[in-house]
């Protein structure tokens, strides 16, 4: 099933917000317990100063009365419950409202700075803060240790609040940065609007290159599809040459049907008959083969499937086709001969059409090559693979003997019976094996057409 695009694009920034939102949010609320704490932290300190100048010293005793004004300091919105203590430099409780939880690590850290802590009391959290003041200018300098705490509610409500204004730009960023996305998601996917609009204007018969103004990014794709279109323009026209080629080729055996046929129809005498019917029955034969070839021909356009691929003695396949040739009429005025190696040899491939292809090379050598030519066919391993081959060594005067592989090239002898399909279907198979076409003239004369199959095709069977 297709994924779109923009559904994959929105997939992403969903999961991108939603991380870099969950990390805004743990952020957002240790910054903000550090702003409750901070603020709150603060009221506690003022109050520790506030009972620190309202500690007395009648008969040299210190003695705390609850200023209002620290009582005032810790009062908030929420309520708070507060708790202090008054500790003599001997560790006695002077005055207190609760006996806190005090460690003595707290009243070692006292002597060298202020402290803070959370702490627990009778199941309640309280943030604890202490100092440690001195009675300077007075008889006694013994110094006293002064402890605050409070529950931590309003430290909670106060970060909760903090959070939810946070919470809130968070959320209102996400949404415009959604908005932006579909913005610029539309902005991006427009070159693509615009080509598939440009593609599904075109005529079936318009394979010209694709004018659309496109960023660089796209640009390898306009390329590629410039490059398919000219490919199947290519292929298009290559096509229509093949049909009329195949039209005229099979248009002028009919019309030599239809013409023998008439005459014979003209004519009174029985052996006129005679040979007009030999006549119709050699050019139907001739036409035969032409629309097997035509047909062989578009069969192979097809890609074949690895179901279809078997192992086949070549070897075998080879001695085959030519035992079969060498009994027919054309081949009686040829010494037609093979040099196959000791041990068979095995390919991976489709049989149908390497017996086809062995035929081919068989009946072109035959047909474009007098009698008494030799014509010997073989098979030879090499380091690139499987070689198969067939010789000749009739006249041959051309000097590019490749450009025979285009169908109904007749090797410059039209008047010959071929269609001049033979070589083209051969290079078919060739290439539905993955192998290699390669025609070559010999010394003195003669034509060499090799089949070249990779080492990948080879299948080593005892």
């Amino acid at each position: 099933m297709a994924q779109s695009l923009k559904r994959s694009l929105a997939l992403w920034w969903c999961v991108i917000m939603f991380c870099l939102g969950g990390l805004l949010l743990i952020e957002a609320w240790a910054s903000a317990k550090r702003s409750a704490d901070q603020a709150l932290d603060g009221q506690l300190e003022a109050a520790s100063l506030a009972i620190a100048e309202a500690i007395q010293w009648p008969d040299g005793k210190p003695m705390l009365e609850m200023p209002a004004s620290a009582l005032q300091i810790l009062a908030t919105r929420w309520q708070e419950r507060v708790f202090y203590q008054l500790i003599g430099a001997q560790g006695e409780s002077i005055t207190s409202n609760v006996q806190l939880p005090i460690t003595s690590r707290m009243r070692t850290q006292i002597k060298k700075a202020p402290v803070f802590a959370n702490i627990k009391l009778q199941g309640s959290s309280l943030r604890l803060h202490g100092r440690e003041v001195s009675s300077a200018g007075w008889e006694t300098q013994e110094p006293v240790e002064v402890w605050v705490a409070h529950t931590t509610e309003g430290r909670e409500a106060l970060a909760q609040t903090l959070v939810g204004g946070t919470l809130t730009r968070i959320a209102m960023t996400m949404l415009i940065t959604g908005l932006i996305l579909v913005f610029v998601m539309r902005a991006w996917l427009m070159p693509i609007r615009r080509l598939r609009q440009v593609l599904r204007g075109r005529k079936l018969d318009d394979y010209s290159a694709l004018h659309v103004d496109v960023p660089s990014e796209l640009r390898e794709l306009t390329d590629t599809l410039d490059h398919l279109l000219e490919r199947q323009d290519q292929h298009r026209e290559a096509l229509l040459r093949f049909i009329a080629d195949a039209s005229h080729q099979l248009r002028t055996p009919l019309a030599g049907l239809q013409n023998t046929s008439e005459l014979a129809l003209g004519s009174a005498d029985p052996e006129r008959w005679r040979q007009a019917l030999e006549t119709i029955c050699q050019a139907s034969g001739r036409t035969s083969r032409l629309a097997a070839q035509l047909l062989n021909l578009a069969r192979l356009r097809h890609q074949v499937s690895q179901a279809d691929l078997e192992s086949i003695n070549l070897s075998a396949l080879v001695r085959e086709s030519l035992m079969e040739w060498a009994d027919r009429q054309q081949a009686r005025g040829h010494d037609l001969g093979a040099e196959l190696p000791e041990t068979d040899i095995w390919l991976k491939g489709e049989a149908w059409s390497l017996h086809e292809l062995i035929g081919n090379l068989i009946d072109n050598a035959l047909r474009y090559t007098p009698e008494g030519t030799f014509i010997t066919a073989g098979i030879s391993r090499t380091a690139d693979g499987i070689t198969l081959w067939v010789e000749d060594n009739g006249p041959c005067t051309e000097t590019d003997p490749q450009r025979w592989i285009a169908p109904f090239e007749r090797a410059g002898l039209q008047g010959t019976e071929g269609s001049g399909l033979g070589l083209a279907i051969v290079a078919s198979i060739a290439e539905r094996h993955g192998a290699e076409l390669r025609l070559s003239t010999c010394e003195p004369q003669g034509l060499r057409v090799c089949v070249q199959f990779p080492q990948g095709g080879a299948d080593d069977q005892a």
